[in-house]
């Protein structure tokens, strides 16, 4: 299947002002100038439209809160227990949900989602493509566990009968799973080494132990500026690979993530300041960030922002300073790389997913729409004449 008569943007290397994509069994096969040799009626014809590799949200909820569904639809927060690492997102994932659709059809082709912030450990986090037939088959892999400081946990666990209540509790808990996750994983080894028994099974430190291997990234929710530097701290501590998710008040402290060469997730972007840890919310974060070498990326944390405003949240982040072409990477290769995922996805790439939109102009301006969405090189959207 070729994509052709297009101006492609491959992310990884200098625009095509006039080129064509070839892609087989799913897989991006050739990127090249000029027309195909042969055009047959499979193909699509971008009409000089911009061509792009699919676009990354790398942070949301997206099929744990369900549209419109009410209580009955979320499964985002296990906060029955304050640490759960455990919880397998996959496990709560409703991939009928009606917002996948509406992120094929804005050129969202690969979403990270999870389980929320009440807790200080919640569960892991996905990377899934937005179309599929069962969350198995749009499964990219687990790339993370989610952490979350501050505001969060406390209001969630100060009506019951646990810790945490206050951002010291918060830490002491993620500081105690993380030990005892380390030593059970240094037991099994020693057990193993000298064909000794095994301890016996936990579940929570066993989810842990990629992280502490560093195969899977700690996500840590922090908006305030402590809480920053808390998630940060925690991390130097067990040498964890981490990403800073929203970031809020990142632009306080920019020079100091800088120097620790951060890597950040920005957003939501165009939301209200509804609540304290908010206080300090401007779209000229990312671009802050940017400026002091920060690796950012632009989320929607949906369904704070739906999915199909990605787009609109990093435009709003051009206008307060960030450059163009460093918001195209934000929503491309910078989340795959971030994410860990950009073996697979992120940029126009021989051999990588031939997952990629067709836009008919700017994809930052408001009235661009998408002429076509390819997952797998398969065609799930197509925009009516």
């Amino acid at each position: 299947m070729y994509i052709y008569n297009a101006k492609i943007f491959p992310m990884d290397c200098p625009v095509i002002e006039n080129g064509f994509v070839r892609a087989e069994n799913g897989i991006i096969r050739e990127v090249s100038a000029g027309n195909p040799k042969e055009i047959t009626a499979g193909d699509f014809n971008a009409e000089s439209g911009l061509l792009f590799p699919g676009f990354i949200d790398p942070h949301s909820h997206i099929g744990l809160i369900g549209d419109g569904m009410g209580a009955e639809g979320e499964d985002v927060n296990e906060d029955s227990d304050p640490i759960t690492p455990h919880l397998r997102t996959i496990d709560g994932l409703n991939f009928t949900d009606n917002c996948f659709a509406d992120a094929v059809k804005c050129g969202v082709t690969t979403a990270v989602t999870g389980v929320g912030s009440s807790n200080p450990i919640g569960g892991d986090f996905i990377a899934v493509k937005t179309h599929g037939r069962c969350a198995d088959e749009m499964l990219i892999r687990r790339v993370g566990i989610k952490f979350a400081l501050g505001e969060n946990p406390k209001s969630s666990f100060s009506d019951k009968d646990s810790a945490p209540v206050t951002r010291m509790a918060t830490a002491a808990l993620i500081r105690e799973a993380l030990f005892k996750a380390g030593r059970y994983m240094h037991d099994k080894l020693d057990a193993e080494e000298n064909g000794d028994s095994l301890p016996e099974y936990d579940i929570k430190s066993e989810a842990l132990i990629p992280l502490l291997k560093r195969e899977i990234k700690a996500h840590f929710h922090c908006h305030r500026a402590d809480d920053i530097m808390t998630a940060v701290r925690i991390a130097k501590e067990f040498n964890l690979d981490y990403v800073l998710v929203h970031c809020t008040e990142g632009h306080i402290i920019a020079d100091i993530l800088g120097e620790e060469e951060a890597s950040a997730l920005i957003g939501p972007v165009i939301c209200d300041r509804g609540k304290p840890e908010l206080a300090e919310l401007t779209t000229a974060n990312a671009g802050i960030l940017y400026k002091n070498g920060v690796h950012i990326a632009i989320c929607t944390d949906h369904p704070e922002i739906p999915v199909q405003y990605l787009a609109a949240s990093a435009a709003y982040c051009v206008k307060a300073g960030l450059p163009y072409e460093e918001a195209l990477r934000a929503l491309t290769v910078n989340p795959a790389k971030i994410i860990g995922i950009y073996d697979r996805v992120g940029s126009l790439t021989v051999g990588k997913d031939a997952d990629m939109v067709v836009f008919d102009g700017n994809p930052l301006e408001i009235m661009t729409s998408v002429k076509a969405t390819f997952i797998g090189g398969k065609a799930c959207y197509r925009k009516e004449n």
